[in-house]
């Protein structure tokens, strides 16, 4: 499988990410852990969450053996620099209690020191702020064993199999237990062996089997923000979360044209199409990315193509103009953004684009990492007036919409 192998330091921190459910309450889409949210696959924004919260530790997610090319989707579009903290995945087993003591063996192999503290989480728990982070290792190290927990506002209600209630616990005694779970790595490690030894019913959260070994657990603050992905309405929940995070809506306009000349193609939203020409540009001559690079910088007040990507400079020289797509996305990235949509038209006679518009449409959205039901490009003719009448050349027009923090 793909990842990193290595060994720990005395007291290394552990993340262990169990990632091998199949999320069937969800609906339908796959795995809720490799669904996309926002742009991006929920396991790849809770591991950025759980490794720029703690820049020393190491990670570790349990998959099911079906998903390995998830796995590696999720963590590609990672930093190198936390993908360098990522060990190799380990296969789960068919429930959750199995997945944990797979990758807790996985780790005891690496040599993980018993008194390391190892923060076990759920993927689908994207919204893990830096602060429950250092609480939970914080937690580990002075406790032993310790959960994140929200003080419970609804009356709870215990009931018999016919739904007669049977009594209401005190409400203050109740907590809603979240993750990361934290332990020292020996303690867990022991009682999810001794559980598994015992063949023991599956029990719903790592605290549960600390407290079938014997393990006093305690609980410290969680937070209302951490919340599971469970159900398709969380997933709502989800998106109108992170857009109420970016208010800063903004749009931007691009514009390129590029003359025909020689060749038998040309390229257009990434998609060499067939032509009796060919485009004259210092690039590939891609008008189509080009107008929408500039969209996407001009959103951001960032200059346009030719300030990034000089036509002055040699190592652009044919380069393939999905690089400058990448980098003004990336632009956005860096200010906490992400592009919204898109709407680009080309205006030419020739070629005819209605017969490639879906591939283009869908390898812009590859490029930019969009849904397909956000890029939107569009074709027309100037009624043989002007050069692109004339048939001399293609222009081409585009809209970004942009959202910021």
């Amino acid at each position: 499988m793909a990842g990193n192998s290595g060994t720990f330091g005395a007291g290394d921190a552990i993340f262990l990410v169990v990632a091998a459910g199949r999320g069937a309450r969800a609906g339908a889409g796959g795995p809720k852990q490799y669904r996309t949210l926002a742009g991006r696959q929920v396991l790849t924004r809770t591991l950025e969450a759980l490794l720029n919260g703690a820049p020393e530790a190491r990670a570790l997610v349990t998959i099911h053996p079906d998903d390995l090319d998830l796995y590696q989707a999720a963590v590609a579009p990672l930093p190198d620099s936390l993908r360098a903290r990522l060990l190799d995945p380990v296969f789960g087993g068919a429930t959750r209690q199995d997945s944990v003591c797979n990758g807790l063996e996985a780790i005891a192999a690496l040599g993980a020191a018993d008194d390391a503290p190892v923060l076990i989480h759920d993927a689908a728990r994207p919204f893990v702020a830096p602060g429950l982070i250092t609480r939970a290792l914080d937690a580990a190290r002075e406790r032993g064993a310790a959960v994140p927990g929200l003080a419970v506002i609804d009356t709870i209600k215990k009931v018999a199999e016919d739904e007669r209630i049977v009594a209401t616990p005190e409400r203050a005694t109740l907590r809603a237990v979240q993750t990361p779970q934290a332990f020292q790595f020996g303690l867990i490690l022991a009682a999810h062996r001794a559980i598994r030894a015992d063949g023991c019913r599956e029990l719903t959260d790592d605290a549960a089997v600390a407290e079938w070994a014997g393990h006093c657990v305690f609980v410290f603050p969680g937070e209302a923000e951490n919340f599971k992905l469970t159900t398709a309405e969380d997933f709502l929940r989800a998106e109108n979360r992170m857009l109420n995070d970016l208010p800063d809506i903004r749009t931007g306009q691009g514009f390129d044209v590029h003359a025909f000349g020689e060749g038998d193609h040309v390229w257009l939203g990434g998609v060499q199409v067939p032509h009796d020409h060919g485009l004259v540009g210092h690039s590939d001559a891609d008008v189509l990315l080009h107008a929408i690079t500039d969209a996407v910088l001009g959103a951001i007040a960032d200059g346009d193509i030719g300030a990034h990507f000089p036509p002055s400079d040699p190592q652009w020289r044919g380069a393939a103009s999905d690089r400058f797509l990448r980098h003004a996305v990336e632009r956005v990235a860096a200010r906490g953004g992400r592009v919204a949509h898109i709407d680009a038209t080309l205006i030419c006679e020739r070629p005819k684009v209605g017969p490639h518009r879906d591939a283009i449409r869908a390898r812009i959205a590859e490029i930019m990492d969009l849904p397909l039901d956000r890029v939107a490009v569009k074709a027309t003719t100037s009624e043989r007036l002007g050069f692109t009448g004339r048939q001399e050349g293609i222009a081409a027009l585009a809209m970004a919409t942009v959202r910021l923090p």
